[in-house]
C-alpha cells in the first residue's frame, strides 16, 4: 500500500512539474488552435510571419527585461530609451548624414550608457528600481523632446530601412534579429556563470554578496542588457517607420512586464526565463492578431491583456505558495 501511494504522489509531482514547466507552451498551443477555428486566415504562414515581426520589437525588450525581472527589480525607462534610441538615429542620419552603421552603433552605445547609469544609481545608493527607472523615464523621454522639438525626423536611407523592413529570403529582418537575440539571452542565462549569478541575485541577494560576489557589479550590468534591448528595438522601429518619433514607445514597458509575467518570470526574482516571455510575447501577439481578424474592439483586447496578467501572477503565487 505503502509504495502504491508513493508511485501517486510521485506521479503528481511529475505532472505539477510538467504542467509548471510548460503550462504556458500548453496555453499558447490551445490558443492557436482556437483561433484556427475561428478565422481560416490565421493558421497560415505569411500570418504566423506578421504576428512574429508585430511582437519583435517587444519581444527583443522582452529579452532584457527577463534579466531585471530575474533580480527581483524592473525597468520602467525601456518605453522612453526606445523612442530616444529611434530619434537620435533619424537625427545622425538626416541631420548629419551619418552612413546606417553609425546611426545603428552611436544611439545603442548612448543608451546603454544610460541603462548603466541606472544600474549604478541602483546597486549604489540603494534606490530602489521602479523609482530609478521611473526617473529614466521621465528624463529620456524629456532628453527625447528636447532632441527633436517634439517633431518626428523623417527621410531615412533606404540602407538604413533595410534594418525594420528589408528581408532576408521570405523572412522579415525584425524576426530574425529577434530570434538572435532571444537565443542568445536563453544561452547566457542557461550556460554561463553570468546567468547563474542572475539567478542567485534574485533568490537571495544578500546571500550571494556575503559569498564574495560583487552583485552590484551584476547588476549593473543587468539594467545595461535592458537599455541594450531598448536601444536595438528603437532603432529598429525607427528603420522601419523610416522617421524617428518622439512619442515612440509609450505604453511599451507594460506591455514588455506582462510579456515576461505571462512566459512565467517571478516577479519576486529568482526564477524565469527567456524561452518563457519569448512564448509570452507570442502568446499576446497571436490574442492580438486573432483578434484583429475577428474584428474585435482594441478596448475589448485592453481588457483581455490586463485579465491575463492577473491571472499570471496569481498563478505564479500558488505556485510560490505549493512550493514553500
Amino acid at each position: 500500500m505503502r509504495g502504491e501511494r508513493s508511485e501517486v504522489s510521485a506521479q503528481r509531482v511529475d505532472w505539477s512539474a510538467a504542467l509548471d514547466k510548460y503550462g504556458i507552451f500548453l496555453v499558447f498551443l490551445a490558443i492557436c488552435v482556437i483561433l484556427s477555428f475561428l478565422s481560416p486566415a490565421f493558421l497560415t504562414v505569411r500570418n504566423a510571419l506578421n504576428v512574429l515581426r508585430q511582437v519583435s520589437i517587444t519581444g527583443i525588450m522582452g529579452v532584457g527585461m527577463t534579466f531585471v525581472i530575474l533580480t527581483g527589480g524592473i525597468d520602467l525607462s525601456v518605453g522612453s530609451l526606445l523612442a530616444l534610441a529611434g530619434c537620435l538615429a533619424a537625427g545622425l542620419g538626416v541631420r548629419h548624414g551619418a552612413s546606417p552603421f553609425v546611426m545603428t552603433v552611436v544611439p545603442i552605445l548612448v543608451v546603454t550608457c544610460l541603462g548603466v547609469l541606472v544600474g549604478f544609481i541602483i546597486s549604489k545608493f540603494k534606490v530602489p528600481p521602479f523609482v530609478a527607472t521611473l526617473g529614466m523615464m521621465s528624463a529620456a523621454r524629456g532628453l527625447t523632446l528636447i532632441y527633436t522639438d517634439a517633431y518626428p525626423i523623417s527621410g531615412l536611407s533606404r540602407a538604413f530601412r533595410n534594418l525594420g523592413s528589408g528581408m532576408v529570403g521570405p523572412v522579415p529582418v525584425p524576426i530574425i534579429i529577434y530570434l538572435v537575440v532571444v537565443a542568445i539571452g536563453a544561452i547566457v542565462l542557461s550556460q554561463t556563470k553570468f546567468g547563474r549569478y542572475v539567478y542567485a541575485i534574485g533568490g537571495n541577494e544578500e546571500a550571494v554578496r556575503l559569498s564574495g560576489i560583487n552583485t552590484s557589479r551584476y547588476k549593473i550590468a543587468i539594467y545595461g542588457i535592458s537599455a541594450f534591448t531598448a536601444a536595438l528595438s528603437g532603432v529598429i522601429l525607427a528603420a522601419r517607420l523610416n522617421s524617428g518619433q518622439p512619442t515612440a514607445g509609450q505604453g511599451y514597458e507594460l506591455d514588455v512586464v506582462a510579456a515576461v509575467v505571462i512566459g512565467g518570470t517571478s516577479l519576486q526574482g529568482g526564477r524565469g526565463s527567456v524561452l518563457g516571455t519569448f512564448i509570452g510575447a507570442l502568446l499576446i501577439g497571436v490574442l492580438t492578431n486573432g483578434f484583429n481578424l475577428m474584428n474585435i474592439s482594441p478596448f475589448y483586447q485592453q481588457v483581455v491583456k490586463g485579465v491575463i496578467i492577473v491571472a499570471a501572477v496569481i498563478m505564479e503565487q500558488m505556485r510560490s505558495k505549493q512550493k514553500d
